[in-house]
């Protein structure tokens, strides 16, 4: 017992010491984003409320960069490690951050977007796969990143889901299968935990912006394509499981509808509870957030192997989601044409 007592102090003075890293770049990384505050308030870098927002004061945009600032930050202190997919971060990031300030050409964005594509696939080593293959894989990485871009829409939704997919992964790499740097982990992990303390909140400091939404996004389709190719399953892809469901069955009400897919809208789910049903951001994005959180954890516990058993749980969901959506939204306000396309 005298030594257990004597080395405690020791042992917990070790442990804070072990932080004391993670701790200088939550500082760190909370510092450049109040000085990106400075520069977004000087140059009016500002998100005004419109017949679309589900927002009503004007608010700061694009304090998602510091999810690029921390990718940026990890290359510098791992000794320049995953260097295609830092190149490709910082690409679609400045043409995101661009498109926030100047609203760019479609076809230009469209062009970074597939870059940065291009260079996923060099770090992940898939440049010898079949041609087909990989338009396919280009096709569902771009799908995944506008998904995520169409459901920031709210205060916390972007910051909780994420930090929610960042914290399985981590669980994933150390308990299951080792498939990433840690440190990446950890510092995106620290920058969603400093843009949660500004948006996460009734009156949000700041938005993602598409510099946010996008840069995220394509951080965590780079890590879960790093987990699937280590391990060889699809299932993984379930991480995502409550935003593709939302997406996807978004979409295939708004064809029913004969509403033009690529007009503004506010047709999502999340959109509809906040906007009609007047629930808070906070809480609608909380429900998002524990609900992909039970997904990860069942999937960790029971992880499905075979293709046929992912179709299986991913029509069940979503006709568990379809079935929600009908009974909170009604049969007229999903099937009708309504003035929901602003």
């Amino acid at each position: 017992m005298d030594l257990i007592i004597y080395d405690y102090p020791f042992t917990l003075f070790y442990a804070m010491m072990s932080l004391l890293p993670s701790l200088i770049t939550l500082i760190v990384l909370f510092l450049l984003t109040l000085i990106y505050f400075k520069v977004a308030e000087r140059y009016n870098i500002t998100d005004k409320p419109n017949a679309r927002s589900s927002h009503t004061s004007i608010t700061l945009r694009g304090g998602g960069v510091v999810f690029c600032l921390a990718g940026l930050l990890f290359y510098a202190l791992s000794g320049f490690q995953y260097s295609f997919f830092i190149v490709g971060l910082f690409s679609i990031s400045t043409i995101s951050f661009l498109d926030d300030i100047l609203t760019l050409n479609n076809k230009i964005r469209l062009a970074v977007h597939l870059f940065a594509v291009t260079l996923l696939f060099c770090q992940w080593d898939l440049l010898q796969t079949e041609w087909y293959w990989l338009i396919l894989a280009g096709i569902i990485i771009i799908g995944i990143i506008n998904a995520y871009n169409f459901m920031d829409g709210i205060n916390g939704m972007t910051g909780c889901y994420s930090l929610i997919a960042l914290v399985s992964l981590y669980y994933i790499n150390n308990e299951v299968v080792s498939f990433t740097a840690n440190d990446l982990l950890i510092i995106i992990g620290l920058s969603l935990l400093v843009f949660n303390f500004f948006n996460f909140r009734k009156k949000a400091k700041c938005f993602a912006g598409d510099v946010g939404s996008v840069s995220i996004a394509f951080i965590v389709v780079f890590l879960l394509g790093q987990l699937i190719f280590k391990t060889g399953n699809l299932a993984y892809i379930l991480l995502l499981l409550i935003y593709g469901l939302d997406t996807a069955v978004t979409i295939a009400f708004r064809l029913f509808r004969k509403e033009n897919i690529f007009e503004a809208h506010r047709s999502h789910f999340y959109q509809y509870l906040v906007n009609e049903k007047k629930l808070s951001h906070l809480f609608v994005a909380a429900v998002y957030g524990l609900l992909q959180l039970s997904v990860n954890s069942l999937l960790i516990i029971a992880l499905p192997s075979s293709f046929s058993q992912i179709i299986g749980i991913i029509l069940i969901a979503a006709a568990l989601f379809i079935g929600l959506r009908f009974l909170v939204e009604g049969k007229d306000t999903l099937l009708k044409a309504s003035n929901s396309n602003l």
